[in-house]
């Protein structure tokens, strides 16, 4: 136990967390148990240390962090471990990466029941489906979702600022001030084509090559978050592999699913699995007719963030996809996002229709129509600029 508090202690005295996420404010800290998904890379670690920083900081052994990788954790059960915590005076037990532990939501269970005042709060993988396929926590969990960084988290990073985030109704009525007042302070548009190519992931901050660190990210959330949590045996990985490249290439786009399965050599309802999967990842985003979900086909496919478009393939970005990616990704928290049938590119909360504008490709607007613009600040009322839908989070 004491080992577990000396690095706890080390963690927290070398954490480098610039911007506090949005979600901490999100959270009931005081529900018993809860559960924090994420896609690998956007900080789940670093924010279980700055919820222990924050709230507790280094020396209190009221709060302990620990990494189910731990190989004592191969010998020693978390539920003897988390009850010596507790008889210890332990209250907040912090668990990293619960599903390398076989049978852990049994011995969450346990603790839930036999242990009424500790509090823990776990991560995984964002493939988990903690209430569908757990159903020892049915109904004891509080799930919530960790994204990577808004653009308005990154903004606030790179200018040293506390812009506040807002909902889609706020950016949709009152637009023309706020990105006025944003544009007072700092230029928004300085910054966002860096945020589209390297911006969402908080790795961006170490000093590595970035690109690199991604890809070996995607194939790490391949080979462990999918094949491992979804038990897929590892010679179908290239198979998967190869249709994420695909889906790439032309992103957005409509996929031919007949002819992926020709092209990777399994079934239709293989390559519909595998799209699913690669979603629950977060490595793509599907985009489907109102009122349709899986299993019908997606009206089309989007890489989950634009980050992803500049590093998956060689080939030149088409700067409007990357728009489209963006506008897809930031706006999805919180609202539903549809394909639109009015020849728009998004139905938005089933009734707003939303275009995505690029500066080179002007159109005469339709007063039905929102228009997201690649522009500073605008003057018409359903004329917003892109950048300020990266401000919803």
């Amino acid at each position: 136990m004491e080992a577990f508090y000396r690095i706890h202690k080390y963690l927290l005295a070398h954490l480098h967390s610039p911007v506090r996420r949005g979600l901490m404010n999100e959270i009931n800290w005081g529900d018993r148990l809860i559960g924090i998904k994420g896609s690998r890379g956007v900080g789940k670690t670093t924010f279980l240390l700055s919820y222990a920083n924050e709230y507790f900081g280094p020396d209190n052994r009221e709060c302990l962090y620990i990494n189910l990788n731990h190989f004592i954790f191969t010998e020693r059960t978390l539920l003897d471990f988390a009850g010596e915590f507790r008889a210890q005076g332990g209250r907040v037990l912090l668990i990293d990466q619960v599903f390398k532990y076989p049978n852990w939501s049994k011995e969450l269970r346990y603790c839930y029941d036999h242990f009424p005042d500790l509090r823990i709060v776990f991560t995984g993988s964002s493939v988990m489906r903690l209430r569908e396929e757990n159903p020892d926590l049915s109904g004891m969990v509080s799930p919530y979702y960790l994204r990577g960084f808004s653009f308005r988290e990154y903004l606030n990073l790179m200018t040293n600022s506390r812009f506040p985030a807002y909902t889609l109704d706020e950016v949709m009525k009152h637009h023309i001030g706020i990105a006025k007042e944003i544009c007072a302070k700092t230029k928004p548009e300085a910054y966002f084509q860096d945020y589209l190519r390297h911006g969402f992931y908080p790795f961006f901050l170490e000093k590595r090559n970035f690109s690199e660190n991604l890809l070996k990210t995607m194939n790490m959330i391949l080979e462990v978050d999918v094949l491992y949590i979804k038990q897929i045996e590892q010679n179908y990985l290239p198979k998967l592999r190869r249709l994420l490249y695909l889906l790439s290439l032309e992103t957005p786009c409509i996929p031919n699913v007949s002819q992926l399965s020709k092209t990777i050599g399994t079934s239709r309802a293989t390559v519909m699995n595998y799209i699913k999967y690669l979603k629950e990842a977060r490595l793509i985003n599907l985009l489907y007719a109102q009122g349709e979900t899986f299993p019908y086909k997606p009206s089309k496919v989007y890489l989950y963030n634009s980050n992803l478009m500049y590093v998956i393939n060689q080939m030149p970005v088409d700067e409007l996809g990357a728009y489209r990616t963006f506008f897809f990704n930031q706006v999805l928290k919180n609202n539903r996002i549809n394909g639109s049938e009015r020849n728009a590119d998004f139905l938005v909360n089933d009734t707003c229709h939303f275009q995505i504008e690029h500066h080179e490709n002007r159109m005469k607007h339709n007063p039905a129509f929102y228009y997201a613009a690649d522009k500073p600040e605008t003057d018409e009322g359903n004329v917003i600029p892109l950048w300020l839908f990266g401000c919803m989070y």
